[in-house]
């Protein structure tokens, strides 16, 4: 059986604090590597001793498994948009303790936040106090590197750019134009990575794809930290990084959604928030996993049955087939369980899901909703979140949607009333019948004010 990713909470204990330093890979856009250029200074970094600790900033599910899988660590999500400036600090600090180091992810470029102007990388180097390794897309271009380094070095005083990581640098020639040009910004070259054709990951409609469908992954990786030692200065990198900011205790995350919560995790349901099961477990909850492709049903004494989401549309035949699964969570209905689905999960929560072709396939049945991807639609944004029901969190919290989906609903009320970042209100998300609920979003944290 594959499963996704196995959040154990190494190095994320409660309330410790920690000497570990840290930086922040940033890039000015999305596409410039700096995912690969990540991936490939934990596996070297790991390669030479160092235990590092890995995060990725923003809503992201795949990349933290890359990241948790070339750390040997599990990754985490460090959410400026969604958490406050208190919770990030306490998760950066627990999730370093044990290490020498935190690797922190950017997400888009090093300024791009939401709608309203908050929640980018920037926002999580300023919070934490860490310097940016800036990784610059060097195809295409020669000096004009040099303006486009220096403007973003200059454009906010609390951000600091120690250093530039080219990439996609085409020849040594091209390598020698763009180290005379930056020479002028006084910026540190940290290493110029050639165009490495091998090191392009494979994507799909939600991003990249899953580690574990990755032929001869292992390989990969020991490619990319290998170009890594080969041509980035390891020792500088190391030497950039700042001691995170002492941290207050964490906050209290969401209440857990019972005592003992059945939560699917395999290739279908592999999108989780590691911080949310850390919540509970420190809570007192107790958690057990089960694989729906596995055709493996809830735990029976669960009061509680978590569907996250993933990519059930991938697996449509073999979850119309996973009978166990199905009658499990029938079961747990019956004995008034509460049982929630985000994304993913809310698809299979419902009557019939249409797959890429146009072939419908006999989901759970648990609430009356046909989901469909063979007319995709993307939707995307991070969302205010307010409910009334059984959901045991507070009335107001943040989450974010993404997904190319849609449902037809069919006559329930909705799971949540929704806002975008800007606070314009968005179509009621979502349907609940009795102790049965999920919507497209996924739930971050509680929602502050």
């Amino acid at each position: 059986m594959r499963i996704g990713p196995t959040w154990t909470g190494i190095g994320r204990s409660c309330g410790a604090t920690s000497l570990a330093r840290g930086l922040v890979i940033a890039a000015p856009r999305s596409g410039s590597g700096k995912t690969v250029i990540t991936f490939g200074l934990l596996a070297a970094l790991r390669r030479k001793g160092h235990i590092v600790a890995p995060a990725k900033i923003g809503p992201d599910f795949i990349d933290p498994v890359f990241l948790g899988r070339a750390a040997g660590r599990d990754a985490i999500n460090l959410d400026p948009w969604a958490m406050t400036a208190d919770h990030q600090r306490a998760l950066a600090a627990q999730q370093a303790v044990g290490a020498d180091l935190l690797l922190v992810e950017g997400v888009m470029g090093l300024f791009d936040a939401a709608a309203d102007g908050h929640g980018s990388t920037a926002d999580l180097a300023e919070t934490l106090g860490l310097p940016v390794l800036f990784v610059v897309d060097a195809d295409r271009q020669s000096q004009s590197v040099a303006p486009l380094v220096a403007g973003f070095a200059r454009w906010r005083p609390g951000v600091e750019i120690a250093g530039v990581i080219l990439n996609r640098v085409a020849t040594a020639r091209h390598e020698r134009m763009l180290t005379r040009a930056l020479a002028a910004t006084g910026l540190p070259l940290l290493g110029a990575m050639p165009r490495r054709p091998e090191l392009v990951l494979p994507e799909r409609h939600l991003g990249l794809v899953l580690p574990g469908e990755i032929d001869a992954f292992s390989a990969f990786l020991g490619s990319a930290g290998q170009a890594v030692e080969d041509y980035l200065d390891l020792s500088a990198i190391t030497a950039l990084a700042r001691p995170l900011p002492a941290a207050p205790e964490t906050p209290p995350g969401l209440p857990p959604l019972g005592q003992r919560i059945a939560i699917a995790r395999d290739d279908a349901f592999a999108f989780l928030y590691p911080h949310l099961l850390d919540g509970w477990r420190a809570a007192g909850a107790e958690l057990s996993f089960f694989s729906p492709l596995a055709d493996e049903p809830p735990a029976a004494d669960a009061d509680a049955v978590f569907l996250p989401g993933g990519y059930p549309e991938l697996h449509a035949p073999i979850l119309a087939n996973a009978k166990s699964f199905q009658s499990g969570l029938r079961a747990a209905r019956d004995k008034n369980a509460l049982i929630y689905g985000e994304c993913g999960g809310f698809m299979v929560l419902g009557q019939t899901l249409v797959d890429r072709d146009g072939a419908g396939h006999d989901m759970a049945g648990l609430l009356p909703h046909t989901t469909r991807i063979d007319r995709p639609r993307r939707v995307l944004g991070y969302r205010r979140l307010l409910h009334e029901g059984a959901l045991p969190w507070p009335e107001g919290l943040n989450g974010h949607e993404f997904h190319y989906s849609s449902a037809k609903q069919l006559g329930l009320p909705p799971l949540f009333e929704a806002l975008d970042a800007e606070g314009t209100r968005q179509p009621p998300m979502g349907g609940r019948l009795g102790r049965v609920m999920g919507s497209y979003a996924h739930v971050i944290s509680a929602a502050q004010g």
